[in-house]
């Protein structure tokens, strides 16, 4: 190593995102989608928790002890702060992945997770995640792994290595100019380039797209995704080479919008997949057909097949709940290459059958639905595609009354302190911070933006009374020198600025609140 950050950008934070692939409670319904018995997960382990918010989540909401390291001191810091917040005893270290994998008192784990990561670190710290796998995950136990992934980045990979070599040009890093300083000049750069028509850009004229959108990206992810000195995309087949030496398998997607070819390939696709025997071979040609740039995947070192019976039981016990309201849920779709719409005489019977946003299992859900001519493979076709859009989610196992009421206790914890981060977040903050908090009937992170985190502290130190949130949350948003926008114009007068946030207090205690009071979040 050159260094302590070993080429891996350090002085722009990572973003504060929330990744539900992470969230072990996703496990039983994928796997038996797929045929497979799913493991019960009492230790988990995240590698580069980057800000930790994902494995803090999870932590709190769960019975599952986890650990995982970050190498950053202050993304690590913020990670254990949340673990404090909730007392859910999650080990969150700052460490590097060479000190932390040859630790010798760490458990063994039923579960790992690394996002992204894996695309971002060099050659030698990839062979040392490797060796944490092969000897740290159990039998049984599952690897959540998400990288960038050929053939959708190959177009892409020169272009990427020109704007790197860019911000490592003489006189950059030399004279201590800023990361977010290196990136602006590189893509400013980039675009001067294109201007001039390079033969490139006329053999990949969607790469003009590619670089307008990442103009518009906030620079804290590109720093990450793109900017690091080591950054590569593997094929399947690559992943599949390295993982099976390790007694692993592919077991499925985590990503479950990837579960349903009907709502990804054409007829033509699916027909030319059908011939494809090769498990391997044939999430290679996948790749292609959807152009693949991300994978997330689960994969288990001896999975445990269920036969017809055992699936067909396991499904249909499965429950999922709402995690927005019906009608915010688009039964229009864009998939890679294509708008799909979904069928209304399916969809909308059972979202009107999840609006109690009570948690639901799938032969009840069919049962009910039966007069409407729709049967458990219909729900749960529609339950699968619900969770990949992000508008439903599945249940975790059902666990004793003293333990969901802990989980339920260490997510409030949590969601408290994250309201109160809201209200007190600097300027550059507010705009960046976390934007999920953390429900105990999902397991895991529900979207709640701001200002509806805002209104739900109002609603802690106000009560009920909707017309005394607005006041409430406004004396947050001006501390920090912010203001609402309306229709795309910025509200200047504060009269303004509360009768929006009146209007919005009303529609939120109407609209959202229900929900996230069911999913206990409020």
């Amino acid at each position: 190593m050159n260094n302590w950050n070993d080429g891996y950008v350090f002085d722009i934070a990572y973003t504060y995102g929330y990744y539900p692939g992470m969230n072990p409670a996703r496990l039983p319904l994928a796997f038996a989608f797929h045929g497979l018995q799913a493991p019960a997960v009492q230790t988990a382990c995240e590698l580069g928790f980057g800000q930790g918010v994902s494995t803090n989540f999870h932590a709190a909401a769960s019975g599952t002890r986890w650990w995982g390291n970050d190498f950053n001191p202050l993304q690590a810091a913020f990670a254990r702060e949340l673990a404090d917040a909730s007392g859910s005893g999650a080990q969150m270290e700052d460490s590097t992945f060479s000190r932390f994998c040859r630790r010798d008192d760490l458990p063994d784990f039923d579960f790992i997770a690394l996002h992204g990561v894996w695309s971002w670190v060099s050659q030698e710290n990839r062979d040392i995640i490797f060796d944490f796998i092969d000897r740290k995950l159990k039998p049984g136990g599952v690897l959540y792994i998400s990288y960038n992934t050929q053939p959708g980045w190959s177009a892409f990979m020169p272009l990427r290595d020109l704007m790197v070599q860019h911000t490592q040009q003489a006189g950059n890093e030399e004279q201590g100019m800023p990361t977010e300083a290196r990136i602006d000049a590189a893509l400013e750069f980039a675009a001067r380039m294109f201007e001039a028509d390079p033969v490139y850009a006329q053999a990949n004229p969607f790469m003009r797209d590619r670089l307008k959108i990442l103009q518009q990206q906030g620079r804290s992810y590109l720093a990450h995704e793109y900017f690091n000195r080591d950054w590569h995309a593997e094929s399947f087949a690559d992943m599949h080479r390295r993982l099976s030496r390790a007694g692993l398998q592919f077991a499925c997607p985590a990503n479950y919008a990837d579960h349903l070819d009907m709502a990804n390939l054409t007829p033509a696709q699916r027909q030319l997949m059908q011939g494809v025997s090769d498990p391997v071979m044939q999430q290679s040609v996948r790749d292609f057909m959807v152009n693949q740039q991300f994978r997330r995947d689960y994969w288990v070192r001896g999975g445990q097949p269920l036969d017809d019976r055992q699936r067909v039981q396991s499904l249909a016990l499965q429950s999922i709940v709402l995690l927005a309201e019906p009608d915010k849920v688009p039964l229009t779709i864009q998939n890679v290459a294509s708008e799909i719409t979904l069928n209304r005489l399916i969809y909308e019977p059972i979202l009107q059958a999840l609006s109690d946003y009570q948690p639901h299992t799938l032969v009840d859900l069919a049962a009910s639905l039966a007069h409407r001519n729709l049967n458990l493979s219909q729900v749960l076709d529609s339950a699968v595609m619900l969770i990949g859009t992000g508008h439903a989610a599945p249940l975790p196992p059902e666990t004793d009354a003293a333990a969901r009421e802990q989980a339920a206790r260490r997510s409030e914890a949590l969601n408290l302190h994250l309201l109160r981060k809201a209200a007190a977040a600097a300027p550059a903050e507010a705009d960046g911070g976390v934007d999920h908090l953390c429900s105990p009937v999902t397991g895991g992170g529900v979207r709640v933006d701001r200002i509806e985190q805002l209104f739900l502290l109002a609603r802690r130190e106000c009560g009920d009374d909707v017309e005394a949130w607005p006041a409430h949350a406004w004396r947050h948003i001006a501390a920090q020198g912010k203001k609402l926008v309306r229709d795309g114009v910025r509200l200047e007068g504060e009269q303004e600025n509360l009768a929006e946030l009146a209007t919005q207090a009303r529609l939120f205690e109407r609209t959202r609140l229900p929900l996230l009071r069911a999913l206990r979040v409020a």
